[in-house]
């Protein structure tokens, strides 16, 4: 079994739901607590011991590029001015040289066409996929639990969590089927299926681990809804041929592509942090007190 190496992080999105502010700032650099989304979604992915870093980009994202670069100038100054700790810090985070790789997608034609830009990059192996707009939090990254099920079922892995029955409709959704592990084996995908119809109550959370021959379903996959190209109708396909395992993730989800779920996310994230949590508490009940005034 071949281990996964790779990740493919999609920041091509325009980040339309964030307008003024993502008009010349890419969503995935909008920062939650003192981070930029798309840092704690790298950081997952290096604690699942990813080792090759995938970015598909688009026009207006070279300040993604970077951020995972080495700053000499402001390295340089930190260490003049005696700021040693804030040094450490961004040596921590920073990637070792070669390890990031940058393409376009050049076109807005979806999840499925942004993961196909990638084939070149990924090659012939199994790699992760994280949509950059869900930050996670957990004891145990969520990553990292998928790869241990990999680990152990080979295949293709779909991270997958609980929503609320009634908003089924709103998500891809998976069939359960024999448990495997801490997972369980896939027999049914539906994205967006009609009120009533789900087979379940597990939604795909943004989470995948991918054989590489979901590139050749991609590179002739027929525009689904919205007229682009779904990854899921994709990994519908493939799963016709190759094992399909959901991961139940148990954590918490944020989804910062939304503005209320990037609210959520900068809370809990500040309330997790000691030096911040008795200020945000102190704050969040005074605005509280003000509104019900």
């Amino acid at each position: 079994m071949r281990k996964v190496r790779k990740a493919v992080f999609p920041v091509a999105g325009l980040g339309t739901r964030f307008l003024p502010a993502t008009k010349a700032i890419p969503k995935e650099m909008l920062t939650v607590v003192d981070r930029p989304v798309i840092q704690y979604v790298v950081d997952e992915a290096r604690e699942a011991g990813i080792e090759h870093f995938i970015f598909v980009t688009g026009r207006n994202k070279a300040v993604i590029e970077d951020h995972f670069d080495i700053q000499f100038e402001l390295y340089n100054t930190l260490a003049e001015r005696g700021k040693s700790e804030q040094l450490e810090r961004l040596r921590a985070l920073q990637p070792v040289p070669g390890q990031t790789s940058f393409t376009r997608q050049q076109e807005p034609l979806g999840l499925g066409h942004a993961v196909w830009c990638a084939r070149e990059l990924v090659g012939d192996e199994p790699f992760a996929l994280l949509l950059p707009d869900m930050i996670m939090h957990s004891q145990e990254s969520c990553l990292k639990g998928m790869v241990d099920l990999y680990d152990r079922s080979g295949g293709n892995v779909v991270a997958v969590q609980e929503c609320d029955p009634a908003e089924a409709h709103k998500y891809g959704i998976v069939a359960k089927g024999a448990e495997v592990g801490e997972g369980f084996e896939i027999t049914a995908m539906v994205e967006k299926p009609a009120k009533g119809t789900a087979p379940s109550n597990l939604y795909i959370n943004g989470r995948y681990i991918l054989q590489p021959e979901i590139f050749a379903i991609l590179e002739n996959q027929e525009r689904g809804a919205g007229g682009e190209i779904q990854l899921t109708d994709a990994m519908i396909r493939l799963g016709q041929s190759q094992k399909m395992f959901g991961f139940h993730y148990r954590g918490d989800t944020y989804d910062c592509g939304s503005p209320e779920g990037f609210v959520e996310a900068n809370l809990a994230f500040a309330l997790r942090r000691p030096e911040l949590r008795e200020v945000v508490e102190n704050v969040m009940a005074r605005l509280s007190g003000a509104s019900r005034g």
